[in-house]
C-alpha cells in the first residue's frame, strides 16, 4: 500500500497528513510554524514528512504543499505569501534537496477545491469550482479532478474580481489591499463583511448573523444584502464557468442561510435565468472535510 503525504503549510501552523490511495487518514499532525525563519520552516516540513513516513512505514513518492500564496510562473519564487519569510524563496526545490523527491507546491485555496473535488462534498461531479470564504476569498477550478493552474498561477483568483451590478445598496466603494477597489473579497470575507456592518460596531460576523436571526432589523438588512452580494458574484462565475457544483469552504460556508437562500436569488443574475422556473440549476453544497480540506488536497496533489 503506498501512501500519499501532504503539507498545509500556514502562517501560524503546518500541519500533515498522510492517507491512503482510497483517502484515508493514516497520520496527521500539527506544529507551530517557526515565525520569520524560513530554515526552521524547511526544517520542520521535513521533521513532519520524515515522523509520517516513520508512523506508516511506507515512503511518499511525492510531497503536495499548499501554502497562502503561489510560485511565480516566471521566476519559480514564492509570492503572495502571509508567511513573509516564503517569498522571493525557492520551497520546491529547498525542499526536494532535503526530501529527495518531486514536490508540487499549490494555492491553499487550490488545495481545498482538489480535495473537495475528488471524495468531498463535491465529489462526482466533473467540474468544480471550490470556493473558501474566510478571511480571504480565494477558489479553485478543479476539471474531471485535475487541478486548474493556467500560465499566470491565478487560476480561480475570484475574490480580486469587481463585485458584479453594483448598485446604491453597495456603496461606499471599497478599496482591497491589492490596491483595486470593490473586490469581491472586500464583500464577502470574514473582515469585508464585519468591519462595513452600518452599526459600526466591533460586533463579529457570527454576532451579527445571530442578532438576525433574533429579529434585529439592522443586523436582517446587512446579511440579507451580504447574500445577494454573494448571488451576484457565484452568477458572473456560473455565466463565465457554468461548473456543475460550487463547493464552499471556509468559516462564512457554516451560514445556513446561504444554502437555503443563494440558489433561488441567483436566478435573477444568470444570463437566459428565466427559462429557469424556480432556482438556479448548480448545485452550491458546503465542504465535507472543512479545514482539514487544505492539507488533504495537498496529499492529493
Amino acid at each position: 500500500m503506498s501512501i500519499k503525504i501532504g503539507i498545509d503549510l500556514g502562517g501560524t501552523k503546518i500541519e500533515a497528513i498522510a492517507i491512503s490511495e482510497q483517502g484515508e487518514t493514516l497520520f496527521r499532525q500539527r506544529t507551530q510554524t517557526p515565525q520569520g525563519d524560513y530554515h526552521a520552516t524547511l526544517n520542520s516540513i521535513t521533521m513532519l514528512v520524515n515522523t509520517a513516513e516513520q508512523a506508516c512505514k511506507k515512503r511518499a513518492e511525492h510531497i503536495g504543499i499548499g501554502i497562502p500564496g503561489t510560485l511565480s510562473p516566471t521566476t519559480g519564487l514564492i509570492k503572495n505569501a502571509n508567511s513573509t519569510c516564503l517569498i522571493d524563496k525557492r520551497l520546491d526545490t529547498d525542499l526536494e534537496e532535503r526530501l529527495n523527491r518531486p514536490i508540487h507546491i499549490a494555492n491553499d485555496a487550490d488545495c481545498f477545491a482538489l480535495s473537495e473535488a475528488i471524495d468531498g462534498g463535491a465529489a462526482g461531479y466533473k467540474s468544480v469550482f471550490g470556493i473558501i470564504l474566510g478571511t480571504g476569498v480565494g477558489a479553485g477550478i478543479v476539471i474531471n479532478k485535475n487541478l486548474l493552474s493556467g500560465p499566470n498561477r491565478i487560476c480561480g483568483e475570484w475574490g480580486h474580481n469587481p463585485l458584479p451590478w453594483l448598485d446604491n445598496s453597495d456603496y461606499p466603494e471599497r478599496i482591497c489591499y491589492c490596491g483595486k477597489q470593490d473586490c469581491i473579497e472586500t464583500f464577502l470575507s470574514g473582515p469585508g463583511f464585519s468591519s462595513h456592518f452600518p452599526a459600526n460596531s466591533k460586533l463579529s460576523t457570527t454576532q451579527i448573523w445571530e442578532q438576525a436571526r433574533h429579529g434585529d432589523i439592522e443586523s436582517q438588512n446587512y446579511c440579507n444584502l451580504y447574500l445577494e452580494q454573494l448571488s451576484k458574484a457565484l452568477a458572473s462565475i456560473i455565466n463565465i464557468l457554468d461548473p456543475e457544483v460550487i463547493v464552499l469552504g471556509g468559516g462564512l460556508s457554516n451560514i445556513d442561510e446561504i444554502y437555503e437562500q443563494v440558489p433561488d436569488r441567483l436566478i435573477k443574475y444568470i444570463f437566459s435565468a428565466s427559462t429557469i422556473p424556480t432556482k438556479a440549476l448548480t448545485p452550491i453544497v458546503k465542504a465535507k472535510y472543512g479545514d482539514s480540506s487544505g492539507v488533504r488536497g495537498a496529499a492529493w496533489l
